[in-house]
């Protein structure tokens, strides 16, 4: 991974505000590389640093946690993030427009 990419991916999730999500693809086509969001998952897990990124505020397109992740709902739900079931949230009513 370049290390423009890795800074690019970072500096885009500091953006995602208090209480909101994006997800993989939304943070992959702001950063001009539409295409990489399965890359811009595989950065926050290696790069992300506990507490140092809000990379708990990335989730899938239709709201999935990440696998195994399991401090991430309890982060989310912290924040008011609301949940259609255990394992997703619900988009439609915390998705951050972005940039």
């Amino acid at each position: 991974m370049d290390e423009q990419f890795i800074q690019a991916v970072l500096d885009t999730v500091d953006l995602i505000p208090y209480g909101r999500v994006a997800t993989y693809g939304q943070i992959a086509r702001i950063i001009c590389r539409p295409h990489n969001a399965r890359l811009v998952g595989k950065t926050l897990g290696k790069y992300g640093g506990r507490g140092k990124h809000p990379c708990h505020r990335v989730v899938t397109a239709n709201g999935r946690l990440a696998p195994g992740w399991l401090d991430q709902r309890p982060m989310l739900l912290a924040e008011g993030v609301p949940f259609k079931d255990e394992c997703h949230v619900d988009i439609s009513h915390c998705h951050w427009q972005g940039i």
